[in-house]
């Protein structure tokens, strides 16, 4: 298939749906890979703040040498013009940006604060609707109607259709989306082993599953039927000029001395980058594993990055010297900033949901469990009782829980995005900081200086 002339156009739209579960990520990632088999060097975004999708879009988009992160685009942790800076910054070096929607098109951290159409019409892109029509024919006529001039300011560009049973069955809809008024680009036969695919995207976290060839697989079982040329027609719009430099300066200041170790392996690697991008002005970042090194590299700030520490708690339990190691080092005064996963491995014990407890780096006096586990989520707004006066933002993602944390006590008032107290903590322990929050400072640029303040 003929590709858009690299000189001219560049496409730059989103993905969004009706709700969550109508297959934004297949689509996405399937889109992602089609581009980058054609040559074009694809920048990949997330609206909202999951780690999970940019780290697949990572590796959708990454393709032969190129190479391409996932960026989160998210305008409660972070000001308009933030984000409006990151999109122009990843994208400037790219042929194409694809950003994926979050939940459903209009669904925000309240009402649509946050939300995928709040970005669109931030960005001023084009949204491609994708909807789940098993069950659907003729109903997606008022459904695309309605999302089409809900706000007119949100460009509805068009509409693939996910999950069709048969080529009459996309007729059907195809007339409904050209009375709505929303042009079809297409749709995506249903197919089990491709939901099966998707789903072990997601919660298969193990090296030896081969999410490479589950892409490859999207992307040829979409290419056969979404008009992807005419998506990328419908996207286009002309090259700014200027390149890359306009904000370079912001992001090219002098390092600093400091050797800031972060955990990173399939046990800890749920991280913003711009937050490492942060923490790299400040020193020299040193990724170490806690499941497979020997110890802790000598550093002078700890970032331990929430991950699955539940799956390889064994594997991180039988590393005895590495746990010792970040127990010493914490105990002698060590700066350290531990965040969820980050958090239960520096407790006591970890207990899984069939009982094995595993002993864990013993540096804050508190034991989590998978047990009787319930999801806790949502945007988090923190301000710190003492030493830090700006307020940080975040957000927390978890099933585990604290059964027990001794005498610990929160240093911080939490509160979810409507100011309600959520009873989330954030601990002390000398110079280690530790909760369940996922903190963005990509924009909060000073609160690895804090952590390095560490007090004698």
């Amino acid at each position: 298939m003929e590709k858009l002339d690299f000189h001219r156009k560049k496409p730059v739209f989103m993905l969004a749906a009706p709700s969550s579960g109508s297959g934004k990520t297949t689509l996405t990632l399937a889109l992602l890979r089609i581009l980058a088999r054609r040559g074009y060097r694809v920048q990949p975004f997330k609206c909202g703040p999951d780690y999970l999708d940019t780290r697949l879009h990572s590796l959708a988009a990454s393709y032969g040498s190129m190479v391409s992160d996932g960026i989160n685009l998210d305008t409660f942790m972070a000001s308009e013009s933030h984000v409006k800076e990151l999109f122009t910054r990843y994208s400037c070096g790219s042929d194409a940006s694809v950003v994926e929607g979050v939940m459903g098109l209009f669904d925000g951290a309240d009402k649509s604060q946050g939300s995928s159409a709040e970005i669109a019409k931030l960005l001023d892109i084009p949204v491609i609707m994708v909807v789940n029509a098993q069950s659907m024919a003729y109903s997606a006529a008022p459904l695309l109607y309605g999302y089409r001039t809900f706000d007119p300011d949100v460009r509805l560009a068009g509409v693939i259709f996910n999950q069709v049973n048969t080529l009459s069955h996309y007729r059907y809809l195809e007339e409904a989306a050209f009375d709505a008024g929303v042009e079809p680009l297409g749709y995506v036969p249903r197919d089990e082993s491709i939901a099966i695919s998707e789903r072990y995207l997601g919660l298969n976290t193990s090296s030896g599953y081969d999410r490479e060839g589950a892409v490859e697989a999207m992307a040829d079982h979409i290419e056969k039927s979404v008009a992807v040329d005419r998506l990328l027609e419908l996207a286009g719009r002309e090259r700014e000029g200027g390149g890359g430099s306009f904000f370079l300066d912001s992001h090219q200041l002098e390092r600093g001395e400091k050797v800031i170790a972060v955990a990173r392996d399939e046990a800890f690697n749920f991280t913003y980058r711009e937050n490492l991008d942060v923490l790299s002005q400040y020193g020299r970042i040193e990724f170490f594993s806690p499941m497979e090194d020997a110890r802790l590299p000598p550093c002078d700030l700890l970032y331990l990055a929430g991950g699955y520490p539940e799956l390889y708690a064994e594997t991180l339990s039988s590393n005895s010297v590495m746990r010792r190691t970040v127990a010493d080092y914490c105990r002698g005064g060590g700066a350290a900033y531990a965040e969820c996963g980050g958090m239960m491995y520096l407790g006591t014990a970890m207990t899984l949901a069939d009982g094995l407890c595993y002993p864990m780096c013993g540096v804050l006096d508190l034991d989590t469990t998978m047990q009787d586990s319930r999801l806790t989520l949502g945007y988090r707004k923190v301000r710190f009782d003492s030493g830090y006066a700006k307020e940080l933002r975040g957000h927390e993602f978890h099933y585990s829980r604290i059964r027990r944390w001794g005498e610990l006590q929160t240093i911080a008032s939490i509160t979810n995005a409507r100011d309600e107290e959520t009873g989330s903590m954030l601990f002390r322990q000398l110079n280690t900081y530790a909760s369940y929050l996922h903190l963005y400072w990509g924009e909060t640029r000073d609160f690895p200086e804090f952590l390095l303040s560490r007090e004698p």
